[in-house]
């Protein structure tokens, strides 16, 4: 799956998360997609305006988090892919 199909449907992404899981939805919704290579794909959190002395998003995820998305993702898309954190 390319990229430019992910972010033309990421809105439907997270409103199936917002309504299965508001908590990791909210941890989301500010996601960059950075990139899909392989059915793995990359969310980037980096914002200086909102972060500018960094922040460490990614530790506070678990494996949990990452299967909700992953799971809205196989619901809106029909395929699986495996999400990363930049």
């Amino acid at each position: 799956m390319e990229l430019i199909e992910i972010k033309q449907r990421w809105n439907d992404v997270l409103d199936d998360l917002e309504s299965t899981n508001r908590i990791v939805w909210i941890a989301f919704f500010d996601a960059r997609l950075a990139s899909c290579v392989d059915n793995v794909l990359l969310l980037d959190f980096s914002d200086a305006t909102k972060f500018p002395d960094g922040h460490d998003l990614k530790s506070n995820l678990d494996q949990k988090h990452l299967d909700a998305v992953e799971a809205s993702i196989l619901k809106v898309f029909g395929i699986p892919l495996t999400v990363r954190i930049k």
